[in-house]
């Protein structure tokens, strides 16, 4: 059963949402697709520049879940602006754990953005341009996302990848004709855990050739943390090379810390939960050290401060989307918003070093494309360790995925980073950007997006 969803069409261009917006209209809007009956909404007052008013049906609302005491899931949904029953469905997830995918849709791949003037713009880079793109938040009590029952509130990423499971069954139950389309998992961060569980979640069920078939095509994860005992302990190697702390410092780190984390890591691979729980405290004293030394810096871009305890400022879109006009118009009732929920954060801690690269190498058996990109300013992700867990992940060409070449990685002819290929697995270093590689290089994201799915990827 979906309740309390809207497909409502914004008008979006300069125009300060946070003083003007209030609900003027509803009337049935003439798109012929499923859900066709769902009342368009429209806010006033806003500016008709960029695409066409129709040309971005903009879907929100919640999916009830089931196998809970009452958890419901809040998504956005934009039809592609270009080619939306030919264009590829992509779910985009942000990380964390317990951070909405809000941060994405307006700071970093949605359709549009939220100024420093308060005001909404056209996102040219937009991976709608070139998708039907979800944005959900998941797990449940992230973002909008939310349960009347605790129990929901999940632990263990089993349960979180069986509750995006259903979710997933519950939108194409809806939006059933984005079934036949081409289905992309994407998703930054701690989402390098959420993408290869529940690709593997679908490819099981796709097995099954029970209801739901999923056209899984590919994965796509952005400075993400997969194979947490290969990654961590890179992060004091990397921070010397980039000046925040000294050899002095480092050797010290390496000697006394590095291998605590490790150590902690590999008991918990074992299965060793406490061990689990510990690794996060042992692994992140690291990080804390280093803090000591390098004061207020951004360790998800280095070249920058940090800009509150969230490393980034959100301010603007946490405040837009706790203005009750805007809240009406998303069909949320009387809900508070936060860009990261760090309950859900608590809840996962166990699970923050486990692995996920051994969901990888079925899925490329069965020819599911893998693409990991870096921005390569990124301290707490950094490249370095996501190149390592790549290459020595065991799949059935490892070997000849090592002994690719590092190629220049080119869009409108200009290096933007280095490139290594080999079959179905990608690996991509992106220059001038940290942790958020789409809104750091909108259009190198886009560009090689756009490729990957098309397999024009140089």
């Amino acid at each position: 059963m979906v309740s309390t969803s809207a497909n409502i069409c914004l008008f979006l261009f300069l125009v300060d949402l946070f003083l003007t917006s209030s609900i003027t209209e509803a009337r049935y809007g003439e798109d012929n697709s499923s859900a066709s009956h769902r009342p368009r909404l429209k806010l006033p007052s806003l500016h008709t520049g960029g695409p066409l008013f129709e040309h971005l049906c903009r879907y929100s609302g919640y999916f009830d879940l089931p196998d809970t005491g009452g958890a419901r899931m809040f998504y956005f949904f934009f039809k592609s602006r270009i080619h939306k029953h030919d264009d590829p469905v992509v779910l985009w997830l942000s990380g964390g754990p317990g951070a909405s995918s809000s941060m994405a849709l307006f700071y970093e791949n949605g359709p549009f953005r939220i100024t420093e003037e308060s005001s909404l713009i056209w996102n040219e880079y937009g991976w709608d341009t070139v998708s039907n793109i979800i944005y959900v938040d998941q797990p449940t009590g992230t973002g909008f996302s939310y349960s009347t029952d605790a129990r929901d509130i999940r632990d263990n990423l089993t349960s979180v990848t069986n509750d995006l499971y259903n979710f997933l069954k519950k939108f194409f139950e809806e939006y059933r004709d984005f079934v036949r389309n081409d289905f992309f998992i994407t998703g930054n961060s701690y989402a390098g855990h959420y993408v290869p569980a529940l690709a593997s979640k679908i490819q099981q069920e796709n097995k099954k050739n029970e209801g739901l078939i999923i056209k899984l095509k590919g994965i796509a994860i952005g400075n993400g943390l997969t194979n947490a005992g290969i990654q961590l302990p890179t992060i004091p190697f990397f921070a010397k090379i980039n000046g925040l702390i000294t050899e002095t410092k480092y050797s010290f780190i390496k000697e006394e810390m590095v291998p605590k984390c490790e150590e902690s890591i590999k008991n918990c691979d074992m299965g060793d939960q406490i061990a689990c729980e510990r690794a996060y405290t042992d692994c992140n004293d690291i990080v804390q050290e280093i803090r000591n030394v390098a004061g207020n810096k951004n360790f998800f871009d280095i070249r920058v401060d940090r800009l509150g305890p969230l490393n980034y400022d959100y301010s603007k879109m946490e405040s837009f989307l706790n203005t009750q006009s805007v809240q009406d118009a998303l069909g949320v009732q009387h809900r508070t918003f936060v860009p990261w929920n760090f309950t859900i954060f608590r809840a996962l801690q166990r699970d923050y070093v486990k692995r996920y690269d051994t969901k990888i190498p079925d899925l490329l058996k069965n020819k599911i494309k893998v693409l990991v990109y870096n921005g390569e300013k990124d301290l707490m992700c950094n490249w370095m360790g996501s190149f390592n867990w790549v290459t020595e992940m065991e799949w059935y060409d490892k070997e000849k995925f090592g002994e690719a070449p590092l190629a220049p990685f080119h869009v409108d002819g200009k290096t933007v980073g280095d490139r290594t290929n080999y079959g179905p697995l990608t690996f991509i270093k992106v220059l001038n950007a940290g942790h958020k590689v789409s809104m750091d290089q909108p259009k190198v994201a886009w560009q090689m997006l756009q490729n990957w799915m098309q397999q024009e990827l140089e």
